[in-house]
């Protein structure tokens, strides 16, 4: 029986970065998590212990904060996509590299109508996201958002499903349907506007999910990875993560009193986990998959 070293990677997880951008007295914020991994010809010190071959996690970390001082952040896409170039670049016996990135949002605080100069306030747990994979010379950009939290208090319904003796939960044609929305989606290219195709993204997610008569949330979730396929060419497939935030009717009877859809308890654990993907059909899926790992 012959024993081997399989898949490998190594890197510096979850780099805290903050980076002020000083335009006079204008400044701006970039509020990111980095984390870096590298893959390649490792074998030496998984077998010897030889370290010849790894740069340090603590390299990749300091690499980090120097490019965000030397070129810029930017759009985190173009800073995913520098390092990885690098990293790869650098050292010939990295083959491979994948770069994930979570950027925090901050808002300016109003002050008489305007936003101030440099004083901001955090937009919550919204964060915008963004993974750059390089492998055998080929980078995959896949953009996304997390922790996108929406609710509809009608337009929803649940209905139909198969009861058997461990059933109780009872039919609605009517219902609360909230959710917090993890999105990923593929660009087919590794260049474009992604400011402008982020913000349309999000856009069209939030519009449908408003807009969709829901019969169930899997018929949301595509509803929505659909429209945003068929408005945006440059992406080639998205994926969606929709826990489904169960919002229960209090009884209210006890008190003499009718509850007409109106009070609710809003329950956190247990939760429903609806995922999926929506894919073009005329794109090769399969030599992508490297893009989601």
């Amino acid at each position: 029986m012959g024993i081997t070293l399989g898949p490998n990677q190594y890197g510096k997880a979850e780099v805290r970065l903050v980076a002020v951008h000083r335009d006079g007295p204008v400044h701006s914020l970039s509020d990111l998590t980095v984390s870096t991994a590298l893959r390649g010809r490792l074998e030496r010190t998984h077998l010897t212990g030889d370290n010849s071959d790894v740069v340090a996690t603590d390299t990749q970390k300091n690499t980090v904060y120097a490019f965000a001082k030397e070129g810029g952040v930017g759009e985190i896409e173009d800073f995913a996509l520098r390092l990885g170039r690098h990293f790869t670049g650098e050292f010939s016996h990295i083959t491979g590299a994948r770069i994930l990135i979570e950027q925090h949002g901050w808002d300016r605080i109003p002050v008489d109508g305007k936003g101030h100069d440099h004083a901001f306030s955090s937009t919550g747990g919204e964060r915008r996201t963004a993974a750059v994979t390089f492998d055998g010379g080929r980078a995959w950009v896949v953009s996304g958002l997390t922790g996108l939290v929406v609710l509809k208090s009608t337009g929803s319904e649940f209905h139909g499903f198969p009861r058997d003796r461990y059933t109780t939960l009872a039919e609605t044609t009517d219902r609360i349907l909230a959710t917090a929305v993890t999105a990923r989606w593929r660009h087919r290219e590794a260049g474009g506007n992604w400011r402008e195709s982020f913000g349309e993204v999000r856009r069209i997610l939030l519009e449908t999910f408003a807009t969709k008569h829901s019969l169930s949330l899997q018929q949301t979730l595509y509803a929505m990875g659909e429209a945003v396929l068929a408005q945006r060419d440059e992406l080639a497939e998205i994926r969606l993560s929709l826990p489904n935030k169960h919002h229960f009717l209090v009884d209210l009877e006890p008190f003499g009193l009718t509850n007409d859809n109106e009070v609710f308890y809003a329950a956190d654990r247990p939760y429903g986990l609806i995922e999926g993907t929506v894919l073009r059909d005329d794109e090769d899926h399969a030599s992508a998959a490297a893009a989601w790992s």
